[in-house]
């Protein structure tokens, strides 16, 4: 595929925000006294710079142009002041008024990384500084507010932080992150528009000094209310193992990143020194950094993929204020935001947009860009394995656009085409189709453990009348009945299914693993299956529920049995929990059984129409109903174990209805006979 020239393009800033945030603040040549903007001992003199924000002429609506430009000087005299202070000077003066901010010391690094004079440890000091300052400002939000808005331009437009910092100082935050018609710093860089280049250093020390100027105000405010800041706790990242396929980075790894990055046309030319930083930034330990950078990039490379086969070479320029920026949301997409279908997810193939969907997009995947964007995650304690993925993802997705002659001696080693050959194969992990995977063979590990769990070594007559009660009776019937049914459609591997004692546990447990290893599509799925998986796996975590009370239950209660500190009425209930859970395990595993085939089969809901579907999903929150009721009556407060098998008696009657009339998805599928296991 050829990919638009890289060599050629200059900046990935459109016209108007280009001359925003790279001349609009160097218009004015005015020299600010730096007296007027910070006292000797670092206080911000906030006046001088919330005067020069500008407003329409009707209303208060805030003219970003004119601010950017009067800022500038401002800004400028900011810079040339952080510049002529040492090292101990800055720390001396300003670390104190950083205490407020969830990361204290990253401040001292941005310090540095001016002094560098790097343009890319700039750019990304302009990043980590914008997600820090989200985070902390979101603390200082919930002083007075009760839920943190999740977008940073909601959470400086709200009333809260005006209430606390003052409007005016606000309106200076959203000139410089808080909108698309402002300088948008955070923006243009974390979603891969702004190049090393594009970032003036001067807004840099600009917001560094802002930063402060808050910590000062809000000390302010908490001495006259009497009220402490609390920090919310870092996050970690979900289910991380889960998106682990690669190993871990070598040094063989690094340097065939560093080779192909100057000859793959997924890299744009001037996006180079990010790359560089990136894997300087893995060989030193920091892997936030690494992945921060490696998310802007990812984005700006697979934006330039986009653009390329999608034929829309404008949309790998940032759009202005009024026009939709073309971001992760729209590049991973089934549709383009014109209706047309997106050719990105056929370029790349299905293992690697699961990978990228489970990485950055499902609620319960690790979501690295949002939680590092956010300030969520504590940067000094970055997983070294999320960053080793991302790095090694990233080099498989540049030798996909390397010419197929060019670097093949990097191509043909062994190390690499295993790498190559691991994101192939890749299968989606965090989609909820497959999260219920994990949850019935999770749940069918648990109640293996009910047939070794200690019973008491007498046996009561009680015990042996209750397992004769008429209603277990019928309940053990219609188990086999439902049972005989399903087995025309379970694999061609699994022995006949007759009765309850037709397939032994090991087999369960295998016929289980097995159709929870079926590949179930994930890609785009419809509404209607996303609720019908939600509805699944509330089935599922109910039934792991009522599986980890019951064994709970049992050996506290064998233990009170041999202990012999059961009262009397104490062992009559064990003795109704024995007799109850005899039953439970196997309703407990057709349950799971019926899941995983509903789920292997989830997509032929489409096959029923409108009123079927809401049958079915009657249906299925009937057995949802069934397992929560379960679970309030097998905890140890109510111990209804009788009930229990009352509630059993009714929904096996409603399943193995709803069976008999073939209603279930099931029935549904091409092969009518058996589950196609891939």
């Amino acid at each position: 595929m050829e990919i638009l020239t890289g060599d050629s393009i200059t900046t990935c800033l459109s016209p108007l925000v280009h001359d925003l945030i790279c001349n609009l603040g160097f218009e004015l040549t005015e020299i600010c006294d730096i007296d007027s903007i910070v006292t000797q001992n670092g206080e911000v003199r906030w006046k001088a710079i919330t005067d020069r924000v500008s407003y329409a002429e009707l209303g208060h609506s805030l003219d970003y142009r004119q601010s950017v430009q009067r800022l500038g000087p401002v800004c400028e005299a900011i810079h040339l002041h952080i510049s002529s202070l040492s090292r101990a000077q800055f720390e001396t003066q300003y670390s104190p008024w950083y205490q407020w901010t969830t990361s204290p010391e990253l401040f001292l690094e941005i310090y540095d990384a001016l002094e560098s004079s790097q343009s890319a440890a700039i750019s990304l000091s302009v990043m980590k500084l914008a997600s820090c300052l989200e985070r902390a400002l979101g603390d200082v939000f919930l002083l007075i507010g009760n839920e943190c808005p999740f977008l940073l331009r909601d959470l400086l437009a709200s009333a809260e932080l005006a209430h606390i910092f003052g409007h005016t100082v606000m309106d200076v935050l959203k000139v410089f992150i808080g909108s698309p018609c402002g300088l948008n710093l955070r923006n243009v860089l974390w979603h891969g528009f702004a190049s090393p280049q594009d970032i003036p250093p001067k807004y840099c020390s600009a917001l560094l000094l802002l930063t402060a100027g808050l910590g000062q105000l809000l000390k302010s405010y908490l001495h006259h209310t009497k009220v402490q800041l609390a920090h919310r706790p870092f996050v970690t990242l979900t289910n991380l193992e889960d998106v682990i396929v690669f190993p871990g980075v070598t040094d063989k790894v690094l340097s065939a990143l560093e080779t192909v990055m100057t000859k793959s046309s997924f890299v744009l030319k001037i996006m180079l020194p990010y790359w560089e930083l990136a894997v300087s930034k893995f060989k030193s330990h920091r892997f936030a950094d690494c992945t921060m950078l490696l998310l802007s990039q990812l984005e700006a490379g697979l934006r330039r993929v986009f653009a390329t086969v999608n034929k829309c070479a404008d949309r790998l320029l940032t759009a202005e204020s009024t026009i939709l920026y073309t971001t992760f949301d729209e590049i991973l997409a089934k549709h383009m935001s014109d209706g047309s279908i997106n050719q990105l997810p056929c370029f790349l193939g299905e293992p690697a947009m699961d990978f990228l969907w489970d990485l950055l997009s499902y609620q319960e995947g690790p979501r690295i860009r949002d939680r590092l964007s956010h300030g969520e995650i504590n940067i000094r304690e970055f997983p070294k394995a999320a960053a080793g993925q991302l790095l090694t993802f990233c080099l498989v997705l540049l030798l996909r656009c390397t010419e197929e002659d060019t670097l093949s001696e990097v191509k043909e080693e062994a190390a690499i085409q295993l790498l190559v050959s691991l994101a192939e194969g890749y299968r989606a992990r965090c989609h909820p189709a497959c999260q219920l995977q994990k949850q019935v063979l999770s749940c069918e590990k648990s109640l293996r453990m009910w047939p070794v769990l200690p019973l008491p070594e007498e046996r009561c007559q009680e015990a042996g009348r209750s397992e004769g009660n008429s209603e277990a009776c019928a309940c053990n019937s219609l188990i086999s009945k439902i049972l005989c049914e399903l087995c025309h459609y379970l694999p061609a591997s699994a022995c006949a299914i007759n009765g309850l004692d037709g397939l032994p546990s090991e087999k369960w447990s295998q016929l289980l693993n097995e159709l929870c290893n079926t590949r179930i599509p994930t890609l785009f799925c419809p509404k209607i299956v996303l609720e019908v998986l939600v509805v699944l796996r509330g089935i599922s975590s109910q039934c792991q529920r009522a599986s980890d009370q019951v064994i709970a239950s049992l050996q506290l209660r064998h233990r009170q049995w041999v202990e012999h500190t059961l009262r009397s009425r104490q062992r009559q209930n064990y003795v109704r929990m024995l007799s109850s859970v005899g039953l439970l395990c196997p309703v407990l595993s057709l349950i799971l059984l019926l899941l995983a085939l509903e789920l292997v089969s989830v997509h032929a809901v489409h096959g029923k129409g409108a009123q079927e579907r809401q049958q079915y999903l009657r249906f299925l929150k009937l057995i949802l109903q069934y397992t929560e009721n379960l679970v309030a009556y097998t905890s140890r407060e109510k111990n209804k174990w009788n009930e229990t098998i009352s509630l059993t008696h009714a929904v096996l009657l409603r399943i193995w209805t709803f069976s008999e009339k073939k209603q279930m998805l099931i029935h549904l599928t091409k092969n009518t006979n058996k589950v196609d296991i891939g």
